[in-house]
């Protein structure tokens, strides 16, 4: 949300801790949590129903469930939040919930009777953790219903459900399914080793893979596996390093090879396995990375999700959980002000907008600035961070950016605040981001601890109960998956449909999805593609290649040129790299940012249609110069702050007071 240059954001207010183990222990006494959904609190809660020798399970929102909207929430003082959580959810409440879903599963077994169905899939709409229980409830109705619906309408129900069976994932990556694999999942928190024993264990293998959540570590541990002296090739959407005789490759997770046989595989942060929007493209890499010798390398919470997903999948598993390998404290007191900054801190906030004004104050007390955002380009990000390891920089400005993946060694970690917006409102963090972002203070080997702080009272005080809060496990089902190509293709043989909206919507509602053991992934932005590019004369294969572009469709220069690409394909022409639409004036920082992002785009369709975008090595060229570019325009920045010309027949400048924000 847009906010004055000069302020920072306002916490959650808190209260007793007592108060707040209150609240913790209520829940749990109640098999309940917190959830946040449209924007809302709410509770979710579990429980069972019996009905004869079958027992339900449930895990859903009670129709008396939500607690208010976001903001009127937070502002709530924890005794006002557990008065309304009693009253929302209770013994009676919990009797009327389980009395009404009672009632609609003795409808779905009774209709399951009559027409000789099986009700499991029906009463697993029972298990939806943020849902109302009344839309679950007309849910697992509507199921049975369809299922007993007329023979015609079966019959093609289930030609589109048999089309893909994601209860026959796993099958479908018949390599990885014909071998004995072993599993070894090391999690631990930030700073506790766990990459180091895999990637020794990885670089002495005859042969391998390092599966990366992002394009910045597939980069680093391509290069350390390189200085380990293997041959090993760098793989990822808009990048490839390919050494002739490669024996290994470092790749981004949505790269895994499924048909290549190898010793061992490396997956990083297996966590991720719970994101909805990327998540299936970790379900994959566990499913079909065809390994002798497979590490999960990721949080603790994930241990009962890999559990689980290993004993669906097959093979053999080892667990082994590390401890942080140096102390992490929290500061008795708030930083205060900038003026207590040290060198060797990092400062974190939550938005482009706000690290560019931190950095700016910070380089008004004398500091070297690293800035380190999402928006900045891998290549960016490291440069700046590289930056602050060598002392150029003493002081680094960042988003949650740089809780994976970046080395940081910080001595210690402030948060501006312990709020980001969620996307409906601005809420607080999660134990679990807290807890990744402040690991990074301390690293092993260069500080004896790390240390945290908030840099207002509110906000040390929330961070401080966020270090303690037991972080939720992942799921041990609903494991995401998206469709790839094959899958789309035998939908549409199924049904005659050939307009790829329309099949992502099959895929999305009408798949059989059994025990909902794997669930179809957040395909929301994919399909708002798919919308547009069905108006163009363009192949299945085509299309499906075009809505995975990483395009950010709320970027208008991107967004443009994406449907010019498209357009391009579809009348046979090839497609021009250069897009001069300006060179973004007092705003060039972002412009440099978002034409970093074209030519990645464009890079990344280059390896997929060389014959439509053939200038692939230039965008490779052009990325590589404007990261470098925009590396040199935040140095440019740090010095122009750090050492102001001096006006005409004055000795000192203006005071900065109200400078507006950069970029």
């Amino acid at each position: 949300m847009p906010e004055s240059p000069d302020l920072h954001p306002m916490t959650a207010t808190t209260s007793d801790p007592f108060e707040t183990s209150a609240l913790t222990d209520y829940l749990q006494v109640h098999k309940a949590s917190l959830i946040t959904s449209d924007g809302s609190y709410a509770v979710s809660v579990q429980g069972e129903i019996c009905l004869g020798k079958r027992v339900i399970s449930y895990h859903l929102v009670p129709d008396e469930g939500f607690l208010g909207k976001s903001a009127k929430w937070r502002r709530m003082d924890n005794t006002a939040k557990l008065a309304l959580l009693r009253e929302r959810w209770n013994e009676n409440t919990r009797a009327q919930l389980e009395t009404k879903l009672s009632a609609c599963a003795q409808q779905v077994i009774a209709l399951a009777a009559e027409f000789e169905l099986d009700p499991t899939r029906a009463l697993g709409a029972f298990k939806a953790k943020y849902e109302r229980a009344s839309t679950r409830v007309t849910l697992a109705l509507d199921r049975i219903k369809e299922l007993a619906s007329t023979l015609d309408a079966e019959r093609q129900a289930k030609k589109t459900r048999d089309a893909v069976n994601l209860s026959l994932y796993p099958e479908s990556f018949t390599m990885a399914q014909g071998m004995a694999r072993h599993f070894i999942a090391v999690l631990g928190p930030t700073n506790s080793g766990k990459t180091h024993g895999a990637m020794e264990h990885l670089a002495s293998a005859k042969s391998g893979a390092y599966l990366a959540p992002l394009r910045l570590l597939a980069i680093e541990n391509y290069q350390r596996l390189l200085d380990a002296g293997v041959a090993v090739s760098l793989i990822t959407g808009e990048q490839r390093k390919l050494h002739p005789g490669a024996t290994h490759v470092a790749s981004t997770v949505e790269m895994l090879n499924p048909n290549k046989m190898i010793e061992v595989a490396v997956i990083d942060e297996i966590q991720l396995l719970d994101d909805p929007d990327r998540g299936a493209a970790w379900t994959a890499a566990v499913c079909g990375v065809p390994a002798k010798t497979v590490y999960l390398l990721g949080a603790l919470e994930a241990r009962g999700a890999i559990e689980s997903l290993v004993k669906r999948v097959g093979g053999t598993l080892e667990v082994r959980e590390l401890q942080r390998m140096s102390p992490l404290e929290m500061e008795k007191a708030p930083l205060g002000s900038l003026k207590n900054l040290k060198p060797g801190d990092v400062l974190i906030a939550f938005s482009r907008r706000e690290v560019l004004n931190w950095r700016d104050q910070a380089i008004e007390q004398g500091f070297a600035v690293s800035a380190i955002y999402g928006n900045l380009s891998p290549e960016v990000r490291q440069a700046q961070a590289e930056r602050f390891i060598s002392g150029e920089t003493s002081i680094v400005v960042g988003t949650d950016a740089i809780g994976m993946g970046l080395n940081t060694p910080a001595r210690r970690v402030i948060f501006t605040t312990a709020n980001k917006w969620d996307g409906y409102a601005e809420g607080m963090i999660s134990a679990s981001l807290a807890k990744q972002i402040a690991g990074r203070a301390g690293r092993f080997g260069q500080h004896e601890a790390g240390f945290v702080a908030g840099l207002d009272g509110r906000t040390h005080k929330a961070i401080a109960a966020l270090l303690l809060e037991k972080s939720d496990p992942l799921p041990t089902s609903g494991f995401y998956v998206a469709p790839n190509l094959d899958y789309l293709e035998q939908i549409a043989a199924a049904t005659g449909q050939d307009k790829l909206e329309p099949l992502l919507e099959l895929f999305t509602k009408h798949i059989n999805v059994h025990d909902e053991f794997f669930l179809p992934a957040n395909l929301s932005e994919q399909m708002a593609k798919a919308r547009w590019l069905d108006a163009l004369p363009l192949s299945l294969p085509d299309r499906v290649t075009f809505s995975l572009c990483p395009v950010s469709t709320k970027i208008p220069m991107l967004e443009n040129a994406l449907h010019d690409w498209a357009e391009c394909r579809a009348k046979k022409r090839s497609a021009s790299l250069l897009r001069m639409e300006g060179t973004g004036g007092r705003q060039r920082l972002q412009y440099l940012e978002d034409t970093c992002k074209l030519y990645a785009a464009y890079a990344w369709l280059g390896y997929r249609m060389p014959d439509t975008f053939p200038h692939g090595e230039m965008a490779q060229s052009l990325m590589q110069s404007t990261s470098e570019e925009i590396d040199t325009l935040l140095q440019r920045q740090n010095s122009q702050l750090r050492h102001p010309k001096k006006p005409q027949n004055s000795r000192r400048g203006p005071p900065s007071g109200n400078r507006s924000r950069r970029g």
